[in-house]
């Protein structure tokens, strides 16, 4: 079977990552360990989950010219990753984004400068379009400009692709930049806020998908944290149930999520199936420390199905061809 390709779109920032034995509040300074310097962005780290669960990738982004945007550049060489359509900059800094982990619950905070991410506008998608159009799916998110991510999913559909939108961090969209995304995967937090509620209002998960949908978004994939994801179309709820993993750090989680939804719909898997994969690459990615050193790879995705006895997807067990 040959490897579908996907097209990552997104944001590449160092991580500096600390653990605190409780997340501050407000004003409160506190004691950490463990500092790290890491490789981040969401764009990257879907990236690299998209290249370890067998998908060709190829990333679109903008990095500094520094010893950060080497590391990135590093690292896509380790992973196999097409970095034809990543441009360095010298009028900005690669971003960087600081992470705060509660060390008994694994919960986080984060704070992000872009940095060269703000540089990559929707005149440089235009430009790059060869980077779409053998292209399976289109995966997309927020820590780039919005307009970026638009153009981007609008030249994968006009290429044949199936466009994802991952809105984090959350910010208000456009009707139409909704409307370019065959999948938006939103959490609880960000599906309520581009819903135009508030944050915290108790409003059951498939109510607020459906006020998505009315929006103009076609299908909702809404994650759960331990709770799984929801799919909302115009015609359908469903649940599905994530796989209970102990958590040590839920960063990744997200990313881990997105990119085997990602690759799962590559393969031409049904939407319903992917995002059943998908809660078992998220799943397996908060038992680890960190974000790439947590994103799991293939054979472990498929030995995590083995021990479980749960059935695979064909598409994983079955050998990627040379030089897929």
């Amino acid at each position: 079977m040959n490897a579908p390709r996907v097209t990552v779109v997104g944001s590449y920032a160092t991580g500096l990552t600390m653990k605190v034995q409780r997340l501050p509040s407000t004003g409160e300074t506190l004691l950490g360990a463990g500092y790290r310097v890491d490789y981040g962005g969401k764009g990257s780290n879907q990236a690299v989950g998209c290249a370890r669960l067998g998908a060709k990738v190829s990333f679109v982004a903008t990095i500094g010219k520094d010893s950060f945007g080497e590391m990135a550049l590093a690292l896509y060489g380790d992973e196999g990753i097409d970095v034809s359509y990543v441009k360095q900059t010298a009028e900005a800094p690669t971003g960087v984004g600081f992470i705060v982990v509660e060390a008994g619950s694994g919960r986080n905070c984060i704070v992000l400068d872009p940095g060269a991410n703000e540089l990559l506008r929707a005149s440089d998608i235009s430009e790059r379009e060869a980077a779409f159009t053998s292209s399976a799916v289109v995966l997309s998110q927020l820590e780039i400009p919005v307009r970026a991510a638009e153009a981007a999913l609008v030249c994968g559909r006009a290429c044949g692709a199936v466009t994802i939108l991952n809105p984090a961090p959350v910010r208000p969209l456009s009707v139409s930049t909704l409307q370019a995304a065959d999948v938006l995967t939103p959490n609880e937090v960000e599906a309520k806020v581009l819903a135009g509620l508030n944050p915290d209002a108790p409003v059951a998960p498939e109510d607020v998908g459906r006020k998505l949908v009315r929006s103009g978004v076609k299908q909702v994939v809404m994650t759960l944290g331990e709770n799984g994801a929801m799919i909302v179309t115009a015609f359908s709820c469903r649940h599905v149930p994530a796989v209970a993993m102990k958590a040590v750090d839920t960063t990744g989680a997200g990313d881990a999520f997105n990119a085997g939804l990602a690759t799962a719909l590559a393969y031409g898997g049904k939407l319903e199936d992917a995002v059943q994969f998908a809660t078992v690459t998220g799943g397996l990615a908060v038992t680890r420390e960190g974000v790439i050193p947590a994103l799991p790879r293939r054979s472990e995705v498929v030995e995590c199905y083995r021990k479980r006895n749960l059935i695979p997807p064909d598409w994983l067990v079955v050998d990627v061809a040379p030089g897929g």
